[in-house]
Formats: C-alpha cells, sequence, structure tokens
C-alpha cells in the first residue's frame, strides 16, 4: 500500500485543481494507493468545499496546530501505507509518478527517502535576473541517479516536492518529534520562510541505515506564482533557507565556525560588490546564518525567529 499526503494550508484554488486532477490522472489504480489531506488550519476549512468521492480511499484531515511539521507529522500517523508520498498543494505530478515511486522502493531496497526532477511551471515569465535563485524555490532538473548514506550532501538530497519515504523512515522521524528530540521545526510556518523540514526527514533514512537519492524518471512539476518571483520574497526565503540550514547543521554534528571580524568584512565586501536585488538577497542570507549561529551559543531560538518573522 501506498500513501499520497497532501499538506496544506489555505491553498490556491486553481493549483490545487491542477494538483488533484494531476493524482487522479495517475497509472496507479486508485484501489493501490490511499489519499490523506492533512488541513493545516485553512481559514476556511477544506472539508466544507471539497469532493474526493472520485478516490475510494480518501480522507480529510483537520490539524489545528500550524506548520507544515504538525501538519506532516499528522500525516505520517494517519496513513498506512509501507510508502508514504509527501505532495505539495501545488505539485503536479507526472502519470507515471506512483508508479516509478513505486518501482524505485521495489529496485532499490537500500533507500529510505527519495525525490525526483522538479520543473518550473511559472505563471508568468520570470525575470532573468532570479534564474540563480530557482534552486531556493525547489526547482532542480537533472540527467541520471545519484544516491548516497550521507545525511547533508546537497548532491544528493532529495527535496520536499514528491518527497518519497518509506514507512519506517517517517516512523524514526515521528519519534525524533514526539520524543523531544526535535524542539525546533525546521519548516514553513504561516508566513514564516523557515525551511529545512524536507532534509530532516529525508535524512532520518541515513539514522536507521538506509540511503537518500534523486531519481531522474521520477517528475512533477512546482507551480510558482509571480509573487515568488520578487526581490523581498526572495531575500526573505533566503534568510530562513540559511537560518534552517545551519540550525539542521547542528543537529547533524556539523557546527559552522563563529565569525571572525576578517570573516565578517569579508562577507561585507561581498554583499556590497554586488548590484541589487542580489546584494538584498545575499545580505539576508549572512544575516539568517548568523541568527542561527548566535542562537546555537545562546540555546535559545525563540528570539531569532522573531526577528525572521519582523521582516
Amino acid at each position: 500500500m501506498l500513501s499520497v499526503v497532501v499538506c496544506t494550508h489555505n491553498p490556491r484554488p486553481g493549483y490545487f485543481a491542477r494538483c488533484l486532477a494531476a493524482l487522479r490522472s495517475q497509472t496507479v489504480s486508485l484501489s493501490c494507493w490511499e489519499f490523506v489531506i492533512v488541513d493545516n488550519r485553512s481559514d476556511t476549512p477544506l472539508a466544507d468545499r471539497m469532493n474526493l468521492a472520485w478516490h475510494p480511499g480518501a480522507r480529510m484531515i483537520r490539524e489545528e496546530t500550524l506548520g507544515l511539521t504538525p501538519a506532516r507529522l499528522r500525516g505520517i500517523r494517519e496513513s498506512k501505507g509501507e510508502l508514504l508520498v509527501f505532495v505539495d498543494d501545488d505539485n503536479v505530478l507526472d502519470v507515471d509518478f506512483l508508479e516509478t515511486a513505486l518501482r524505485t522502493m521495489e529496485e532499490r531496497p537500500f533507500l529510505g527517502s527519495w525525490s525526483g526532477q522538479c520543473r518550473p511551471g511559472f505563471e508568468e515569465p520570470p525575470p532573468e535576473w532570479t534564474r540563480r535563485y530557482w534552486g531556493n524555490l525547489v526547482i532542480h532538473e537533472f540527467d541520471k541517479d545519484v544516491w548516497s548514506n550521507l545525511p547533508r550532501l546537497p548532491e544528493s538530497m532529495p527535496c520536499g516536492a514528491g518527497l518519497c519515504v518509506r514507512r519506517e523512515v517517517a516512523l524514526h522521524y515521528l519519534d525524533l518529534h514526539e520524543s523531544g528530540k526535535r524542539s525546533f521545526q525546521f519548516d514553513r510556518n504561516g508566513k514564516l520562510l523557515l525551511s529545512g523540514g524536507d532534509n530532516d526527514l529525508a535524512a532520518c533514512a541515513c539514522d536507521i541505515g538506509l540511503g537518500v537519492g534523486l531519481i531522474a524518471s521520477l517528475k512533477l512539476t512546482h507551480l510558482i506564482s509571480p509573487e515568488r518571483l520578487t526581490e523581498g520574497y526572495l531575500a526573505r526565503l533566503s534568510e530562513g533557507i540559511h537560518f534552517s540550514s545551519t540550525m539542521l547543521d547542528a543537529e547533524y554534528g556539523i557546527r559552522a565556525d563563529q565569525r571572525t571580524a576578517l570573516g565578517r568584512a569579508a562577507d561585507f565586501l561581498r554583499v556590497i560588490r554586488l548590484g541589487q536585488p542580489h546584494r538584498r538577497i545575499l545580505g539576508a542570507a549572512f544575516r539568517g546564518r548568523d541568527r542561527a549561529m548566535r542562537q546555537l551559543l545562546d540555546g535559545d531560538v525563540a528570539p531569532a525567529i522573531k526577528a525572521i518573522r519582523r521582516e
């Protein structure tokens, strides 16, 4: 049994409709997979405006604790499949996505988590200057499969869009949170653009002796609205990513060196040599990293998160 888990908060109706249509069109029979939608405290409950009668194994669950991490944890508790596929509400899966995910599970028993290619589905043509930041928007296209057993290696780390995890990996992630070993949530929370929960969940495969990987034949389209291609959004996103990445590295024993005066001066020179909007975005990345490093020393992440939220 395969479980598709969609965690959503106030989804865009048009995007979500395309996400659901792609799931409905999968080559895998509906009887072979269950469908769990976790409504993460949407302003208008999704159960009041959705018809899931097309899927015999569909369930709508309301999670009142805001944040992608609580929504994913609820999805893990509620699902039953030996393979969990986490689909975002702006993901349009290729018709053979679930079939390929199942085949990967059978053919590569050494993998505990994996994802695939994420093509961009821009609502409007993006400004050319944004191209260097497309990776931050979970756009990733590649030619060949790659995997490793290293939990923080960027070249083989799965992304959250279409993330596939074996149940034992998901249960290990659940235990980390329920046992208090993950007191910090590395995920989106309302408008707070933290990141890293995808990597944390995927990397749990390495904790239990399995690998992580990227599968070229596993494909989806990631729908991207124009406001996510603005200077302000990309700066906030960059700050959140670098803050979360530094914190997550610390969870895996990778501690960043404290910034020296010379290092800070070098960062300053790198920033001022750039024109806008790149100056603002790189400055935000450094700010997120430095805030995380200060909070690791203090042992309390709340002040840094509040500062990120205000900006």
